[in-house]
């Protein structure tokens, strides 16, 4: 999933109950386990280069344990959750000491923060929406300010997603004629 503003895509994200799914630049989801529902807690908790793409892993993370529970208290028979919350609590020492601490809050704005392998870091303002015909569930965009290096980047991640695309166009259209003939 991303957004489409002013002509560049930004990266979204979707958040309500245990769902908190996000998406890379051209739209497809980051961070997955084919095992697993994508969902950005588990990927900062349980996967070993979390802190590699997360350079301000630690307060994202205690972040993402304030928002379950909120999230558990909005709606404490949600099973997703409680699955999650049970995974995590399980597998990550990390999250058991932060949902100990009972947290609780909501973050509409602020920054997140990331380093791309390929762009490097990225400081990407965010607000989050919550959709009226669906409550409970949170749409969170996340846009470069114009003119910063993050922005410079996105740009250049949407232009490699489109050749990337492209190419990936060719190839199929290539294979299609190959099998026609």
């Amino acid at each position: 999933m991303s957004t489409r503003l002013g002509g560049v895509h930004r990266p979204a994200e979707r958040r309500g109950g245990a769902d908190t799914a996000c998406a890379t630049t051209d739209g497809t989801a980051g961070h997955t386990d084919p095992a697993r529902p994508v969902n950005l807690a588990r990927y900062e908790f349980l996967n070993a280069g979390a802190a590699d793409f997360l350079p301000h892993l630690e307060a994202q993370a205690a972040g993402a344990v304030a928002l379950s529970r909120t999230e558990a208290g909005r709606d404490p028979y949600n099973r997703d959750l409680t699955d999650l919350i049970g995974e995590l609590s399980t597998r990550s020492e990390k999250f058991r000491t932060l949902w100990a601490a009972h947290d609780v809050r909501l973050h509409q704005t602020g920054v997140k923060h990331f380093h791309h392998p390929a762009v490097g870091e990225l400081s990407l303002p965010f607000e989050a929406m919550p959709i009226p015909t669906d409550p409970g569930l949170t749409l969170t965009a996340l846009s470069a300010e114009p003119g910063t290096p993050s922005h410079d980047s996105l740009k250049l991640l949407a232009s490699w997603a489109a050749t990337l695309d492209q190419d990936g166009q060719a190839d199929t259209a290539a294979a299609g004629g190959a099998q026609r003939a």
